[in-house]
């Protein structure tokens, strides 16, 4: 039979076994747990939004400005314009100019108009009858010389109007045949380099015109509302300055001991201290080098202090509301090697 204290003492050794049990199971969960959490890479950071110095590329006044500080804008919105009056009458000249080489042009390659060519026939045939008519003078003169019924002044002058004549004829055949050839090549090729001269002005100053009106890149909000309708603003002189929506950056710091832990495509989720909302995103560039280096040298423990600017693009559709500008943020990189072994397959 078994005594009482026999009893209480296996009782003891039982608690004191469950007691121990129950001890190793939760230093293994804090061990674990404390494993979980050093896989999980903390960084810290700032919220970096791109903002755009919108100008117009042309000089002129001032006629709208459509939005105000605060003011959400879609890509595309028509933010601003000009007194376009002067660009619609400089495109207007250019126009001109254009229709006057095309006409050049034309002319050119058309050649004389019939009319003129029959001029040019008929001038011909009154050459040809005015040599005819001087030859046979100079023949009869000729034939009258021995006979002294004629001097010999009279056959020189003669022979003179022949020859002026028979010039005269190979003037009028030369305009007769440039009449029907029509112009020269290289007048053509320069007629069509004034047209093509006079349509790149066109299109400049059709360029010109559109660049009185400014549009929006991308969707944004307005910040900076820099100035008001009547203004004289020179070319690229700034009016708006608007915060982009998109791409929304984090630019954060990691040292140079966990710099291999993180890698470009990294997945990370980022925490604001303003709400509990998660953002997902994904490390997009580390800097080849370190930000701030204590000495030209370093020791090991000098190393340690190196930090390498990395920028982390945020893919969340609603960043641009959550996340503001210079917002300090908190970056959870997991660098957990569990996607990798199961990429390999073990």
């Amino acid at each position: 039979m078994t005594t009482p204290n026999l009893l209480s003492r296996k009782t003891r050794w039982v608690v004191i076994a469950v007691v121990v049990l129950a001890l190793g199971g939760a230093l293994a969960f804090w061990l674990s747990r404390d494993h979980g959490q050093q896989d999980a890479l903390r960084l810290y950071g700032n919220v970096d939004i791109r903002e755009v110095q919108l100008a117009f590329r042309q000089p002129g006044r001032v006629m709208q400005m459509a939005f105000d500080e605060g003011d959400a804008v879609s890509a595309g919105a028509r933010l601003a314009a000009l007194d376009a009056q002067p660009y619609r009458e400089a495109l207007a000249a250019a126009q001109a100019q254009v229709q006057v080489a095309q006409a050049e042009l034309a002319k050119l390659r058309r050649g004389l108009r019939p009319q003129e060519i029959i001029q040019a026939q008929e001038a011909l045939n009154q050459a040809q009858a005015v040599a005819r008519r001087a030859e046979r003078d100079y023949v009869r003169l000729s034939r009258l010389l021995p006979s002294k019924a004629s001097s010999q002044q009279d056959v020189d002058n003669a022979r003179a109007a022949r020859d002026q004549a028979i010039a005269g004829v190979k003037a009028a055949k030369a305009a007769l045949s440039q009449a029907r050839e029509g112009f020269r090549k290289e007048d053509i090729a320069a007629a069509e380099a004034r047209l093509a001269a006079a349509q790149a002005a066109a299109a400049q100053a059709t360029t010109a015109l559109a660049d009185t009106e400014l549009m929006a890149p991308s969707s944004g909000t307005v910040i900076a509302r820099v100035r008001e309708p009547g203004s004289m603003v020179a070319s690229q002189s700034a009016v708006y300055s608007l915060s982009l929506d998109k791409p929304v950056y984090v630019r954060a710091y990691v040292g140079e001991p966990n710099l291999g832990r993180i890698e470009p495509g990294k997945r990370v989720r980022v925490y604001s201290d303003s709400s509990e909302k998660a953002y997902g995103g994904q490390i997009g560039f580390i800097s080849p080098r370190a930000e701030f280096t204590p000495k030209t040298v370093e020791t090991t423990d000098l190393r340690t202090d190196l930090v390498y600017r990395l920028r982390i693009v945020i893919d969340d559709a609603d960043a641009n509301v959550g996340l503001r500008q210079g917002m300090p943020v908190t970056i959870e990189v997991d660098t957990s090697p569990t996607d990798d072994i199961d990429a390999e397959g073990y």
